[in-house]
């Protein structure tokens, strides 16, 4: 085999909300595994391409993101028509792609790229299809998101999805066949992760330093944190109706029991039923109905948004090279 078709392709995905002050350094970073060069575990590796998806945020990034581009061949822009985020804009970019293997970052320079050759490394040895970079140390957030993160991580998601949200991270080397597939079957809403999970068991972690985001403020307010797992719940599968099936089984096996009691008590002892009993009752059951209601709704919706063929997202070509360019 020659040396070129034994060289590992890599992609590189970054989703850009607001990446005005972290771009240009991250490309700086990249830049530098350019070449082909060995990883540590001897693989031969290279960048290929980087494909920079601009998910209109609040800042100047569509900017850096053309002089990015008009400096460096080797970066690619891709321009939504509106805030679709992270994970739609993360799929609009690994379609683009068409390497060996795919990475996607985060635009804040949390992740090192000096860390990619380690993932791939983990790749060959386990034969995975998935590697995740999981943190060495504490994330560099607020104590509360992390105790936050912490607490959805080890209880939350568990119990609703299963037991792998434990492992996700947006620093990820996918096998570029699996990437590609994950964003064909894609539809409106859903969490990449999840997606992946479909496709692929075969997957393995890293642990790499996360660093601090090399800008003022995080993109991610703790409503936009709250929808971003509230997704990942919804596109996670049926547990939580079947959690809901449970609770309404267990509540309907106690009022039935708690019945029986008060009607023994009735024409054993005489005592009266009593209109409490019935009022607790009428309360648990319609607080099961509710939850149960709230769930389906959430889902018929989200069947109803896939159905209507409402798109995961959408492209254009760049607003500054097209007609709005003529601008006063």
């Amino acid at each position: 085999m020659s040396a070129a078709k034994s060289t590992h392709a890599i992609d590189i995905v970054i989703p850009v909300f607001a990446g005005e002050k972290t771009l240009e350094n991250l490309m700086r970073e990249i830049a530098t595994l350019r070449n082909h060069s060995p990883t540590p575990g001897g693989n031969q590796f290279t960048v290929d391409r980087v494909f920079l998806v601009h998910d209109c945020g609040p800042d100047k990034s569509d900017e850096v993101m053309r002089k990015i581009c008009g400096e460096l061949d080797w970066v690619h822009p891709i321009w939504l028509t509106r805030n679709y985020g992270q994970h739609a804009a993360t799929f609009a970019g690994i379609a683009a792609t068409g390497s060996d293997w795919v990475v996607t970052l985060d635009e804040d320079g949390q992740f090192n790229p000096a860390d990619i050759p380690e993932m791939l490394d983990t790749a060959m040895s386990s034969q995975s299809a998935l590697v995740y970079g999981l943190p060495l140390n504490r994330p560099p957030h607020s104590p509360v998101r992390n105790a936050l993160t912490a607490l959805n991580k080890r209880v939350v998601a568990p119990l609703l999805i299963g037991h792998t949200f434990a492992t996700f991270s947006s620093f990820r080397l996918i096998l570029g066949e699996v990437a590609r597939s994950a964003s064909a079957y894609a539809g409106h809403g859903s969490y990449l992760d999840v997606v992946l999970s479909w496709i692929t068991d075969r997957k393995s972690a890293v642990r790499v330093r996360y660093r601090s985001e090399g800008r003022p403020r995080s993109g991610y307010s703790a409503w936009k944190l709250f929808a971003h797992f509230w997704r990942m719940v919804l596109t996670g599968g049926t547990r939580p109706l079947r959690i809901v099936t449970v609770i309404g089984i267990l509540s309907s096996t106690c009022g039935i029991g708690l019945a029986a009691a008060v009607v023994g008590r009735k024409f054993v002892y005489g005592y009266p039923a009593g209109f409490a009993s019935v009022f607790v009752a009428i309360l648990v059951f319609f607080g099961v109905l509710l939850v149960a209601l709230g769930i389906l709704a959430e889902y018929i919706g989200s069947i109803s948004r896939t159905v209507m063929g409402r798109p995961l997202y959408s492209t254009r070509s760049d607003p500054e090279a097209g007609p709005f360019r003529y601008r006063g």
